[in-house]
């Protein structure tokens, strides 16, 4: 500004400062400001107030809180949740005549012009708390550097334009809303925003409980923030000391407490706590969990149209967000986890739990803590999850994607008897023997598949599944059709990971896309209820700021003929007792899965499900599991030769379905339609002379036995 125009708006100011000592001071807006409007034409200017940058809370099935998110730390409260000491500390120290004068203190403001036009710029503020209320307010509406540096531009024009925005503060509200705003808005430094967090933060209370010396303290806070802000360091400790001391000595002068009280009060320490910010994914107790919903936010478009919306929402709404987590279910896959794999070891356990028929995901684990200390073996991604909601690249799910094939098998109408004989290798006859989805001839016949352990013979879908006959399912994918077993897989929400798209080879049924827990057991959860597909969800409910609640409802569809589900989890439970799964064993009430291991034991999987709850557990090295495979490994603690699916991954899962569901009456699978599905068709297995083992088959009532298959053939 020149000096003319200095001085031009100097005198602005005086003549309205002169205008207005001519007339007594009256409480409320008073007759010094009806003179001044009248005598210079500055009227009231609306200030318009936006809501201020809340916390956002984050809290699992039961209402326990699990996570905050803000942009400013900040609990906004009422005026009788301050403590009055709070009240009376910062009135006598920012402006004790606060309830006695309009928007503008006369006699501070006179004082501070005095010293201001000696020193030809703006030396003393003399802001009234209403004005102080209103600089904090564009302050923080302020969205670019040119808007903040306008509101804290040293300057006769912003303080003219204050003095508006103050008047019609003061006729919108009374002094005691007015105090409460300011309050609330105040920044003490130490990244506290607001009375409340600052007691939070300095002292480790609430603002009601806020006692003499406390409160002179984050009194005298507010002048100079970042000069005084205690987590800096001595020397801005000291600082606060002292302007402690101050507001002290002035709550004396103005006999609001006794020299005695002012002079031990000084006499006490700091006692600045530091409390540490609650807030993001790092401090959650359930970080994967806590990044999941967080990216959910800021990536769905439910939730805001564009990014930086979505951002707001989230960073600044003052949101309740009710979460799936269930804390039984998450403490369940924890201590499964734990017990078989250490977070130190190189290898990674990761577990995720969902609900058939919501698609609510009630636990997310993995046997590492989240973080960035790399010599802790901490993991700064979401490894129960795809990169959308923080994950990384995933592990290749293995033999849990045959499944896929056989669910495309029975769609098509094999029965469950139905098979054909396969040898300990195939290889594809011809190009054309694989198409993808675009039409192309991906067969390779270059390419032999081998079992883990030799597996010819004649094979039924059953047989076939149970013992998880790489040969089998390569063959049956050709039968059936890869793209048809692709568009099967995506049916039950099947993607990469890494957000790629699906790789569509031979090898798909063999699992060679990499997976994360999550849509691997939302997969298996379209099963547990019948076909019902329901996508992934982690939010319930918000409450914003105000009171308004909006509930999120399961996103549903039917995937499958429930038939074709109920026939696929009569197969798939015999894994647990004819399959890989029988040397581990079942849980002790109806559930079916799949084990998973790649190509020499590179990762290994198991994925099952109940019609109550599905789950999903993978374990590989991030360091690259190609490089790093799972063979001669030490993991919790024990020497592992070779780790397959049922090793680590489906005890785990059988620990956490013990946990998860204790207390949780047992639900029984719906029979197979035997009508349909019992027996062969065209791919029966060579007759077989053999008496049956009972009058009737046990189709339906559990998983077939060999008799059964003599039964129907």
């Amino acid at each position: 500004m020149s000096s003319v125009a200095r001085l031009t708006a100097a005198a602005a100011a005086a003549g309205v400062l002169a205008a207005a000592v001519a007339l007594p001071a009256v409480g409320g807006t008073g007759a010094i400001f009806v003179s001044a409007s009248e005598d210079l034409g500055i009227k009231p200017e609306e200030l318009k107030e936006p809501p201020l940058a809340e916390k956002t809370t984050v809290v699992d099935a039961k209402g326990n809180p699990i996570a905050q998110f803000y942009e400013q730390y900040r609990e906004s409260v009422t005026l009788d949740q301050v403590a009055p000491i709070m009240k009376t500390a910062i009135i006598s120290i920012e402006d004790f005549r606060f309830y006695e004068h309009g928007a503008i203190d006369i006699e501070g403001t006179m004082r501070a012009l005095a010293k201001n036009f000696a020193s030809g710029g703006i030396a003393q503020g003399g802001s009234s708390i209403t004005q102080q209320y209103v600089k904090q307010v564009l302050l923080n509406s302020a969205t670019t550097d040119k808007e903040r540096n306008a509101a804290l531009e040293a300057s006769y024009a912003r303080k003219l334009k204050e003095l508006r925005y103050a008047m019609a503060v003061e006729e919108k509200y009374t002094k005691d809303e007015i105090l409460e705003k300011y309050l609330n808005i105040a920044y003490f430094g130490a990244h506290a925003n607001g009375v409340e967090a600052a007691a939070k933060r300095f002292f480790g209370v609430k603002a009601s409980q806020l006692n003499l010396v406390q409160a002179a303290t984050l009194a005298g806070a507010v002048q100079d923030p970042n000069a005084t802000d205690p987590n800096l360091g001595k020397a801005q400790r000291k600082r606060l000391l002292n302007r402690r001391n101050v507001v002290l000595d002035r709550m004396a002068e103005l006999k609001k407490i006794t020299p005695e009280e002012a002079e031990e009060a000084k006499s006490k320490p700091l006692g600045y706590k530091g409390t540490s910010l609650p807030g993001g994914c790092s401090a959650s107790q359930y970080p994967y969990f806590c990044m999941y919903v967080r990216n959910e936010v800021l990536s769905n478009k439910a939730f805001g149209k564009t990014a930086k919306a979505r951002s707001q929402f989230l960073n600044r709404g003052g949101l309740t967000i009710q979460t799936t987590l269930d804390p039984k279910m998450q403490r369940a896959a924890e201590q499964a986890i734990k017990k078989y794999v250490y977070a130190k070891d190189n290898p990674v356990a990761a577990e995720a739990l969902v609900q058939p028929g919501t698609g609510e995901i009630k636990a997310m684990a993995a046997s590492r803590k989240y973080g960035n200390n790399k010599r802790k073996k901490e993991m700064s991604y979401n490894v129960v999850a795809d990169a959308k909601h923080g994950g990384g690249t995933g592990f290749q799910a293995g033999s849990t994607f045959k499944t896929f094939t056989l669910v495309t098998a029975l769609k098509k109408g094999w029965k469950i008897n139905d098979g054909f004989t396969v040898g300990s290798g195939y290889t594809a006859p011809y190009y054309s023997s694989f198409k993808n989805c675009k039409g192309e001839s991906i067969g390779d016949p270059s390419h032999t598949v081998t079992n883990d352990e030799g597996g010819g013979g004649f094979k039924t879908l059953a047989t076939g599944t149970w013992q998880s006959v790489n040969t089998f399912f390569v063959m049956l994918e050709q039968k059936v059709g890869l793209c048809e077993t692709v568009q099967t897989a995506k049916s039950l929400g099947i993607h990469r990971s890494d957000g790629l798209d699906l790789l569509e080879f031979e090898t798909f049924t063999l699992g060679t896309n990499e997976m994360d827990p999550v849509t691997v057991a939302n997969a298996y959860a379209t099963l547990g209820a019948r076909g019902k597909f329901c996508e992934p969800m982690a939010i319930t409910k918000i409450t914003d700021r105000n009171g308004k609640v909006t509930t999120y409802k399961p996103d549903c569809k039917k995937a499958l003929d429930p038939e074709v589900a109920d026939a696929a989890a009569n197969i798939l439970s015999g894994v647990f007792t004819k399959g890989t799964m029988r040397g581990v064993g079942g849980i002790g009430r109806p559930a079916a899965g799949k084990t998973g291991t790649t190509d020499n034991q590179a990762t290994a999987w198991f994925a099952g499900f109940t019609p109550d709850l599905a789950g999903a557990v993978s374990i590989g090295d991030p360091r690259g599991a190609q490089d790093h495979k799972l063979n001669g490994v030490t993991i919790g603690g024990r020497y592992y030769g070779n780790v397959f699916g049922a090793t680590i991954p489906g005890p785990i899962w059988k620990d956490t379905m013990l946990g998860a569901l204790k207390g949780v009456p047992a639900t029984e699978f719906h029979p197979v339609n035997t009508a349909r599905f019992g027996g062969c068709g065209s791919g029966c297995a060579p007759v077989r002379q053999t008496q049956p083992d009972d009058a009737t088959n046990d189709v339906g009532d559990g998983p077939l036995d060999e008799a059964d298959i003599a039964d129907f053939g």
